[in-house]
């Protein structure tokens, strides 16, 4: 199915690695244009090097996000750069620096890290006439997850944060989404460290998937990709779990 993306404008907080990079990478790979960052640079070239060839322009640099007016003038520079923005993706989350207990820079991160690029981004995605926002959460919001931790409190804000906004942008034509995976596996990523360091822990988590193993970034971009684009025209306020059958809710 053509999503509809070729000549369309994204920005992706974060990026470079897991879920966030596969995004970038496939946004591409449809024609988009995309600009991200990262805090490591070495990253970010290689992002970058490994799509050279992609039809739209692609912008990556190296920031730190916990430097608020150093992120919204990045925000407001890239869309510049890319002559609009169609679409924000908010994959950014303490949880990449292995910081999930850290509750300020949970909060910093993964909840003003959306509201302050939605409120910078509002003009440059209602001009869009058709703009897209879709937040990253997790299971861990929706069901217990191991332990009472600022991760899981800080996704489940992000759900109701997107769910409100979509009502209140409605009028303005900018759809809000959320796209809430499961546990996700990949190289050098937290549950990669965890088969490495608890075994026992691990395969117990691998026989919670009803689907029988864990996620990975694949399985999880194409959905956000989706609700992003023109095809989800009419779609808004919605949190798709991507979880492999994980979680165990019934859900209406």
């Amino acid at each position: 199915m053509d999503l509809g993306l070729s000549g369309k404008k994204f920005i992706v907080n974060g990026g470079a690695r897991g879920i966030g990079r596969r995004i970038v990478e496939m946004a591409l790979d449809e024609g988009a244009s995309v600009a991200f960052f990262s805090r490591h640079e070495a990253l970010v070239t290689e992002v970058i090097r490994g799509r050279t060839n992609a039809k739209g322009k692609v912008i990556g640099e190296t920031l730190d996000m916990t430097d608020r007016e150093a992120y919204v003038g990045w925000l407001k520079k890239a869309a510049d750069a890319l002559g609009g923005c169609d679409a924000f993706i908010h994959t950014a989350s303490a949880s990449g620096a292995g910081a999930t207990r850290d509750w300020e820079l949970s909060f910093r991160l993964d909840v003003m890290g959306a509201v302050n690029a939605c409120e910078t981004l509002e003009p440059y995605l209602e001009a869009a006439q058709g703009g897209s926002v879709v937040m990253l959460s997790s299971t861990a919001a929706v069901e217990r997850f191991i332990a009472p931790q600022a991760f899981n409190a800080m996704k489940a804000a992000l759900v109701t944060y997107a769910s409100q906004l979509a009502q209140a942008w409605g009028p303005k034509q900018i759809r809000v989404n959320t796209v809430t995976p499961g546990p996700i596996e990949f190289e050098g990523g937290n549950w990669d460290k965890i088969k490495a360091a608890m075994r026992p822990f691990y395969d117990s988590q691998v026989a919670q998937f009803a689907l029988g193993r864990f996620g990975n970034p694949d399985d999880v971009a194409p959905a956000v990709l989706f609700l992003a684009s023109p095809v989800a025209g009419y779609i808004t306020g919605t949190n798709l779990v991507v979880d492999g059958g994980y979680t165990k809710r019934v859900q209406f």
